[in-house]
């Protein structure tokens, strides 16, 4: 039996990573303003279709749908975004003037699987709710990247474009139309079919003869009405003034459609073409379109899998999170009671713990303590417990030191110490 395609286990090495992923990214957000939210997987099929899209790749290929036993239509989140909108409202969020949110776990797509991408993938998500000010969009970013750096990424690159409002964007579209109709014959079959309905997907599209034929298509900061580029001009102004260094990419339009003015896409090395670690961007309108007041809202999501992978590659980090092992050998009746009064001291401590109880020779015991990757191995025989102290041995060197039981504590500390 093998897991599902697409679905992946996330062994005791790499989780350590994820955990701390996750815990530097809660702290850091914390920093910000930003407050926990827990969301549901499932939600009804309907907030995906009237917030991502209903013409849409997600929508349309990707989501994992059904009906339950009533028959009403229910979807594993495709993304978090929605959910957490539609949490908002329901909770009357809104009586507060801005809400931060933050959450993480897994979303579902029916994609084909690869390198970073999976059918069950996770998400850290962010969103500021109730703010339309130029400067939310640029400090959130600013957030994204020193927590990237603290982690460890330094040669992250941010791509950052805008796309305009309701009020310039249908005058692009209809350059961008013109423009693409003059190629039809070297997009994707795709894009062909849905080129009307949305001429900006074409943008979005990896199939290389869609991003030949959209090499030199029209720009959307050279079509964005004057409230447009005032908001652009000051997201691109502060993110200046907080020394975060960007690249204005004109193509970047995002696959999901209730975004709006500003959107951005953070790249990783080590990942080929694939290579987007974080994106997120603004999006006006979607509070009010799903039934809640007019609300200004920013937002981004991080990839788990690509985050894990770039830095894996970087060297090692998978083994320094995990918690070194100490292994107990307690050698003989006598000395348990002692044992295991130690052992639990030791973990009150918050040291991570395996323990062997034998009669007669060590042997076995050092060798499973050698197989569990034990960084230190002690030991308590009778001869120990007569003199108040432990035999404690370096797996590694095996070198011994005799430590008496009220210092334990203070030496495993010293100890852990030194190996950081």
């Amino acid at each position: 039996m093998k897991a599902i395609r697409g679905f992946k286990d996330i062994l005791p090495a790499e989780s350590a990573l994820w955990r701390h992923i996750e815990s530097e990214a809660f702290r850091v957000f914390s920093t910000y303003g930003f407050s926990e939210i827990r969301l549901p997987i499932l939600e009804k099929t309907e907030l995906f279709s009237r917030s991502i899209g209903e013409g849409t790749d997600i929508v349309e290929k990707e989501m994992y749908s059904f009906k339950d036993r009533r028959g009403d239509g229910l979807t594993l989140r495709p993304e978090g975004t929605a959910p957490a909108v539609r949490a908002y409202i329901e909770n009357k969020l809104h009586v507060k003037p801005v809400t931060k949110l933050y959450y993480t776990g897994p979303m579902f797509r029916y994609e084909r699987p690869q390198k970073g991408r999976y059918r069950q993938f996770y998400q850290i998500g962010a969103e500021v709710l109730g703010d339309a000010d130029p400067k939310v969009d640029a400090e959130t970013i600013e957030m994204l990247i020193k927590y990237f750096r603290i982690i460890g990424i330094k040669d992250a690159v941010l791509n950052i474009n805008s796309l305009g409002c309701s009020g310039c964007r249908p005058g692009y579209k209809l350059e961008l139309l013109r423009f693409l109709g003059a190629r039809m014959d070297s997009l994707c079959e795709n894009c062909q079919r849905r080129v009307e309905e949305n001429p900006l997907r074409a943008l979005d599209c990896k199939s290389q003869g869609c991003v030949e034929a959209t090499e030199d298509a029209p720009s959307m900061v050279d079509q964005l009405c004057r409230p447009c580029f005032e908001h652009f001009e000051g997201v691109t102004g502060f993110l200046m003034q907080l020394d975060v260094n960007y690249v204005l990419n004109s193509r970047m339009v995002r696959g999901l459609d209730y975004y709006t003015r500003t959107t951005f896409e953070i790249t990783g090395p080590n990942l080929g073409a694939q290579n987007t670690i974080a994106a997120g961007g603004r999006y006006d309108k979607l509070v009010s379109e799903l039934g809640g007041p007019d609300t200004p809202c920013f937002g981004f999501a991080i990839g788990m899998e690509r985050l894990s992978i770039v830095l894996s590659s970087t060297g090692g980090f998978g083994a320094s999170l995990s918690s070194p092992i100490f292994f107990f050998v307690s050698m003989g009746k006598p000395t348990r009671k002692k044992a295991m009064a130690l052992v639990a001291e030791m973990r009150d401590g918050g040291f991570r713990v395996e323990t062997a109880y034998i009669e007669g020779s060590p042997k076995k015991a050092m060798k499973r303590a050698d197989k569990l990757g034990a960084v230190y191995t002690i030991i308590l025989g009778e001869d120990e417990l007569s003199k108040g102290v432990v035999s404690v041995k370096e797996m590694a060197t095996a070198d011994q030191s005799f430590v008496p039981y009220g210092e334990l504590i203070l030496w495993l500390n010293a100890t852990l110490t030194g190996m950081g």
